[in-house]
């Protein structure tokens, strides 16, 4: 800990996940960078399977990579000091400062407690020291107050440093009112003092139809609510939780294509799902339409079929078998139709797979579309990467615990250094590399090169998207969103002066045990 003058944090809690925390706190981020302000976002810890690589060789959660970006700043590992990426429904792989250390179950976590609470409060303190402002996003709900004595990240963040905190909700699921009452009326006196105001995302329809819930809430609370977000369709890039990742559904708002056919392209929902975000580059692309599948009847007619990154490539490649998938998908791509893997999609997609560490099933086949052998080891590859591919350059980052032992096909691209990385086998493509598909003119490439494969000869890619600025105009829209709908005079007080004094305590006789 420090004794440097502090700037001024606050909490944005949420009733659930995906409730809307990561989005205004990046829209707050980049609001009050475009005033002036430094500002820093902070994340004690996630639990996310879709992550990025830092520019210190580290892994974060890609809620705080975007939040970094809103604030003009380069990820950093201090942003999200703990990162949880589950590997099963029981365990997590325990990533401290950016780098794994160990697998960790809900009961054996709470051994890491006082040593992890100790590097999130000194985490935070730095970057007080630093910044004008950090804001700070919580993980899940702080209700869930089973969890309460080893929180890290809600309320327990909140009374370590005295943190005000603010409760966003999601009214498009319904019952939002009820949420964020019953938020703060499960907390314990001393959690409620913390609880400063609300906030409604995504609400749709006619404001003063819910303004008088907002004034009963705030009769039976004694805390206001600070804003309205209302839904806005065109935000959707890197949406960090998977469940937004809705079978069957479109990703982001596809564009009439340029040419006169569309790609349509099946990107596999796998159960342990990483760097979901991979395919949201090509979904930027006008006539492009990517949605996400589960069964084996969406890849009748589709041109495409991505198999994206897995936390646990074999579970999820034995998933694929008990479904049907790893069928039709080798039928398919035995007949021609490309096929895309990025990462353990990418090992599927090989022949063999020996995984003694995140498994422990030793030796399994593999899908037999490249002639690739892949051998799991313990130390985790972190790298942000750069090389050249079909003559443009291409970037990305690398996060996997797999080393090809043996690649038989044609590379698909080469790194800087020159080493070859990746296969192509006709119409089978496959990459460790992640964000690969977020290098602009590569992309156009590839997808003029699938839609060749796929006989779609009326489609043409467009000469100018460009991912990065959409990502940039997507900041923008939340700032916009924040500045205009949120009360930004009462935020800033509460993150120079703190909860208000005197907040009462509502309906609740608990006290947490910390």
């Amino acid at each position: 800990m420090t004794d440097s003058p502090r700037g001024g944090a606050f909490l944005v809690a949420g009733t659930t996940s995906d409730a809307g925390k990561s989005v205004l706190v990046a829209g707050l981020c980049r609001l009050l960078t475009r005033r002036g302000f430094s500002v820093a976002p902070f994340k004690a810890q996630n639990m996310s399977n879709n992550s990025v690589v830092t520019l210190d060789g580290g892994e974060i959660g890609r809620a705080q990579a975007l939040q970094a970006h809103a604030c003009g700043l380069e990820p950093s590992v201090r942003f999200n000091p703990i990162l949880l990426k589950p590997g099963s429904d029981r365990t997590s792989q325990l990533v401290v400062r950016g780098r794994a250390e160990t697998s960790v179950g809900a009961r054996d976590y709470i051994e890491h407690r006082e040593r992890l609470r100790t590097i999130v409060a000194d985490d935070l303190e730095s970057l007080r020291a630093e910044f004008d402002y950090v804001i700070c996003e919580g993980a899940g709900s702080p209700a869930e107050i089973n969890l309460r004595a080893t929180d890290l990240a809600n309320m327990g963040l909140a009374q370590t440093a005295q943190l005000p905190v603010i409760v966003v909700g999601d009214i498009d699921r319904g019952g939002v009112l009820a949420h964020l009452f019953g938020t703060l009326a499960v907390l314990s006196p001393e959690d409620q003092a913390l609880i400063s105001g609300f906030v409604v995302n995504k609400f749709r329809g006619d404001p003063s139809l819910l303004e008088p819930g907002l004034e009963q809430l705030r009769a039976l609370t004694g805390r206001p609510t600070l804003g309205v977000i209302p839904f806005a369709s065109d935000l959707w890039i890197d949406a960090e939780d998977s469940l937004g990742l809705i079978p069957d559904t479109p990703v982001g708002r596809p564009e009439p294509p340029v040419g006169d056919e569309w790609l349509r392209v099946a990107a596999v929902r796998l159960p342990r799902i990483s760097n979901s975000t991979d395919v949201e580059a090509l979904a930027c692309e006008p006539g492009v339409s990517v949605t996400w599948v589960t069964e084996p009847s969406r890849l009748a007619d589709v041109d495409l079929v991505i198999l994206p990154g897995s936390k646990s490539t074999v579970s999820d490649l034995d998933w694929l078998r008990r479904t049907g998938l790893a069928d039709a998908i080798a039928t398919r791509a035995r007949g021609g139709g490309p096929t895309f893997g990025i990462c353990g999609g990418y090992q599927m997609l090989g022949s063999v797979i020996v995984d003694d560490v995140e498994s422990s099933a030793g030796e399994v086949s593999g899908l037999g579309l490249l002639d690739l052998e892949v051998e799991f080891e313990t130390d985790k590859v972190l790298a942000q990467v750069v090389g050249n591919a079909h003559g443009v350059p291409v970037s990305g980052y690398e996060i996997h615990h797999g080393r090809v032992r043996r690649n038989g096909d044609p590379p698909l691209l080469h790194t800087r250094e020159g080493a070859a990385e990746g296969s192509i086998r006709g119409a089978v493509y496959g990459t460790h590399w992640h964000g690969l598909l977020e290098s602009d003119r590569f992309r156009r490439i590839l997808l003029a090169d699938i839609a060749d494969h796929a006989g779609r000869t009326g489609f043409e890619s467009a000469p100018d998207t460009d991912v990065s600025r959409i990502r940039a105009t997507q900041i923008d829209l939340l700032a916009d969103l924040v500045e205009k709908y949120l009360d930004v005079d009462a935020v800033l007080e509460l993150l120079d002066g703190g909860a208000p004094s005197g907040l009462p305590a509502v309906g609740t006789v608990f006290s947490h045990e910390r």
